[in-house]
C-alpha cells in the first residue's frame, strides 16, 4: 500500500521549508511498502553544521504551525545528521559528507521516489 496522501503533503512541506533554506539534494522517499512505522523518509543535505540546524528550525517552524508535533529529534546537538520523526514521516537533514558516506538512498533503492512539486524545483 502506497504512502497516505497526508504523509506525502506533509513531506512536501517539510521538503518546502528546507528547500527555503537553500538545503540540497532533497528527496522524498516512500518507505510505506517496507516499513510499517512511517510512510515517507524526507532526506537532504546542508553545507555544514549552521546550515543543518536552519534547515531543521525551518522544518520544525512550517510543521509546527500546520499542527504536526514532533515526536523524537536525535542529532540536533552534533548538527552533521539531524533525525525528526513526525510519525508518518521521518526527516533526515545530513551535512554533505554524512550524506555521501552514510548513503540512505542506496539502502532505501528499491522504494519509489515521491515527486516533488515544481515549486520547490525553483527554490533550489
Amino acid at each position: 500500500m502506497p504512502a497516505q496522501q497526508s504523509a506525502i503533503d506533509l513531506a512536501i512541506a517539510a521538503a518546502a521549508a528546507a528547500a527555503n533554506k537553500l538545503a540540497t539534494d532533497i528527496v522524498i522517499l516512500d518507505v510505506s511498502e517496507q516499513l510499517v512505522i512511517t510512510d515517507c523518509f524526507v532526506l537532504c543535505s546542508g553545507a555544514n553544521e549552521l546550515q543543518v540546524k536552519s534547515i531543521v528550525d525551518a522544518i520544525e517552524e512550517a510543521l509546527h504551525k500546520l499542527g504536526e508535533k514532533r515526536i523524537r529529534r536525535e542529532g540536533h546537538q552534533e548538527n552533521t545528521w539531524v533525525l525528526l520523526d513526525y510519525g508518518d514521516i521521518v526527516i533526515h537533514v545530513q551535512k554533505a559528507e554524512e550524506r555521501i558516506h552514510y548513503a540512505i538512498e542506496r539502502l532505501w533503492k528499491d522504494c519509489p521516489v515521491v515527486p516533488l512539486p515544481e515549486s520547490i524545483n525553483l527554490a533550489r
